[in-house]
């Protein structure tokens, strides 16, 4: 029963796994191959979280493509799962073995018999910025969220369009009566046995850390912006070029710990910012030969089989690793970048002019923001360990930052426990 997001309200169910990340699709799907029925929902108009949104990710190096897809038909032919986007939790209420959830559905005004054709698309005529791509492209009010988006079906951004007759166009051009103008949200009501929570993390507010002046230069960016930019389906459809005046990118340095392991900020370590950039550093390499990174870090973090990966990338002669604290970011003429570190080993102030800067900035666990329901949280947001016995089981990058590798494992260790917790009536 997958995808049956305007269907009739299923009033009960094993489990209610809240975010369609990596994680959270893994939980459902592990849980629903087990036999058990499971509903599936996520806040965002698309299933695959932060790992759709990448380039390429370990171990592998290979696009999410490859593992979103296989999942997502996995999830299409189980009829043991119901997926619903565009939805919060509102409320928990109840025990392990008794809950009952409320599930607020917001509106999506463009119903299952979208077909993904576009006409409604090239009948809009507003812009927005795209939030998939961090608002380095625009997109028009009613788009697909991405290429390989589940649901394959358009969304529309309806309280951007202020003039009704373009309203009233897009619908028309629909031949399948799709776009539903006078869609509402609705709120649903679940009975379930354990709830896991999966809502994933967002970046570091880069903007916060005043010295490294993110927003205020168009040419320097965050990690997870570099992946998109390098992405096929990405902004520049996969050329890494600076966002402000579109200039190839030949001299590129990335800042480790970006507020990161500072108390003034993220006083933790993510964990995954050394190798992300590391492997950002292939991809600037491998599209530009020619080209030279810098690598500013305090500690370089390459736990197990990754140190390899390190030392290979440290034995190209183009990539220049330092132990260095970055001071300050600003602007030279022609809007290249001026990067002034302070080399920690030998005391040496440096400035390096380079065409882009990339910001390794940390994870921030959703549920800082965002607690759920009968957990305890850590000092820094994510959830604390000794919870199972709530029957609210966290998953992934809630409980503490981690690859996609472990978010995968991690999953299918909360659907064991929250099988094990809906057992509990």
């Amino acid at each position: 029963m997958a995808d049956q997001e305007t269907g009739t309200n299923p009033l009960s169910a094993d489990l209610l796994v809240v975010g369609g990340g990596i994680s959270g699709i893994t939980a459902a799907l592990e849980a629903a191959e087990a036999g058990r029925d499971v509903i599936l929902i996520e806040k965002e108009p698309y299933l695959g979280g932060r790992v759709a949104q990448m380039y390429h990710y370990f171990p592998k190096l290979c696009p999410p493509s490859c593992g979103l897809e296989i999942n997502f038909r996995r999830i299409k032919d189980n009829r043991k799962i119901r997926t619903y986007t565009l939805s919060e939790v509102e409320s928990v209420n109840g025990k392990p073995g008794e809950f009952e959830v409320k599930v607020k559905k917001n509106p999506r005004y463009v119903n299952e018999n979208c077909t993904a054709c576009g006409l409604c698309e090239a009948a809009c005529r507003t812009e927005i910025d795209n939030p998939f791509d961090f608002g380095m492209s625009k997109i028009k009010a009613i788009h697909l969220p991405h290429l390989m988006a589940y649901p394959m079906r358009y969304v529309l951004h309806k309280d951007v369009v202020k003039d009704q007759s373009e309203l009233e166009d897009i619908a028309k051009s629909c031949p399948y009566d799709s776009v539903v103008l006078d869609d509402e949200p609705k709120t649903l009501t679940f009975n379930v046995g354990a709830v896991v929570w999966a809502t994933g993390w967002k970046p570091f507010d880069a903007s916060k850390i005043e010295n490294l002046n993110f927003g205020k230069y168009p040419h320097i960016i965050t990690n997870m912006m570099m992946e998109r930019l390098s992405a096929p389906n990405g902004p520049t459809s996969g050329r890494i070029l600076r966002p402000g005046d579109q200039k190839e990118v030949k001299r590129i340095a990335f800042v480790q710990c970006a507020g990161s392991r500072d108390e003034n900020y993220l006083p933790y370590c993510s964990g995954v910012c050394c190798m992300a950039s590391l492997k950002q550093t292939t991809y600037i390499r491998e599209q530009y030969p020619d080209s030279e990174v810098f690598v500013f870090f305090i500690d370089a973090r390459t736990p197990g089989r990754l140190e390899d990966f390190y030392m290979k990338i440290q034995d190209d002669e183009n990539v220049h690793i330092t132990r260095g604290k970055v001071a300050e970011i600003t602007e030279v003429d022609g809007g290249d970048m001026k990067v002034k570190a302070e080399n920690t080993l030998t005391g040496e102030m440096t400035e390096t002019v380079v065409d882009m800067v990339v910001l390794a900035t940390g994870m921030v666990p959703n549920t800082k923001d965002s607690p759920p329901p009968f957990v305890k949280l850590d000092e820094y947001g994510f959830i604390a360990p000794g919870n199972e016995q709530t029957g609210i089981i966290g998953s992934g990058v809630v409980m503490r930052p981690q690859e996609v590798s472990v978010s995968v494992q991690d999953g299918t260790a909360a659907a064991l426990k929250s099988i094990i917790a809906a057992a509990r009536r």
